[in-house]
């Protein structure tokens, strides 16, 4: 069994920073994806940005240029820089992590941030 802890939101107001960090533990292959989504009521989760085990990311739009997904230098550890925070980056933030060529899925319990203007 995979477990994936998040930890690293809060409150901040619109321009600040956060950075989210998530923890791997368990059966874990070497070669998998991690990632974060974002969820806020009424609406699907969606995609914030992405990284393999071998470095590559990948990242949703609302993301680009101002995000950045890392795996840091802890096995299974992914974290999210989060820059130029907007009110509507409001949401629960998921971890989650998938063996590469499997369709196993793991997912965090969330971590809340809050954008204030």
């Amino acid at each position: 069994q995979v477990q994936l802890v998040e930890s690293g939101g809060g409150s901040v107001q619109a321009g600040g920073s956060l950075r989210l960090s998530c923890a791997a533990s368990g059966s874990i292959f070497s070669s998998n994806l991690m990632a974060w989504y974002r969820q806020t009521p009424g609406k699907q989760r969606e995609l914030v940005a992405s990284i393999t085990s071998s470095g590559m990311t990948m990242y949703g739009d609302s993301a680009k240029g101002r995000f950045i997904i890392d795996r840091g230098s802890a096995k299974n550890t992914v974290y999210l820089q989060m820059n130029s925070l907007k009110p509507e980056d409001t949401a629960v933030y998921y971890c989650y992590l998938r063996p590469i060529m499997r369709t196993d899925t793991y997912w965090g319990q969330g971590t809340q941030v809050t954008v204030s203007s």
